[in-house]
């Protein structure tokens, strides 16, 4: 899980068989119908190749995303530590409005993943 555009947002994603990706992202609408409201967009496609992923998320709310760059392992970091891997790239963001005009906005993006909680050992029975 890793952090997305503005806080309580993130990604979620799951590496499959082959190099496969799925996963959502979960964002804050920002247009006048759901202004606010938490939306779930899974991918609709996604792969990943040795560092290099790429994923597009389905139409939610006439708004998708397209993310292409690397995951990366940025020194210093030990597994469980938040921003253990980094994901970062490119995202574009796209949206048709309601003349079906459609526009994109492209920026460099830094999408740290969440601490992962340490396995607390199993209760010894009495």
């Amino acid at each position: 899980m890793y952090s997305f555009l503005q806080d309580g947002e993130f990604v979620q994603i799951t590496v499959e068989d082959a190099g496969r990706v799925t996963g959502f992202i979960s964002r804050y609408g920002d247009s006048d119908g759901d202004h606010g409201a938490f939306l779930n967009q899974f991918f609709k496609a996604g792969k990943i190749e040795g560092d290099k992923l790429t994923f597009t998320t389905e139409t939610v709310h006439a708004v998708w995303y397209e993310f292409s760059g690397t995951v990366e392992h940025p020194a210093g970091k030990n597994p469980g530590d938040e921003g253990y891997r980094l994901l970062r790239g490119t995202l574009t963001e796209s949206r048709t409005d309601a003349d079906k005009k459609a526009s994109t906005t492209t920026r460099n993006v830094g999408f740290k993943s969440f601490p992962q909680d340490a396995e607390a050992p199993a209760p010894k029975p009495d």
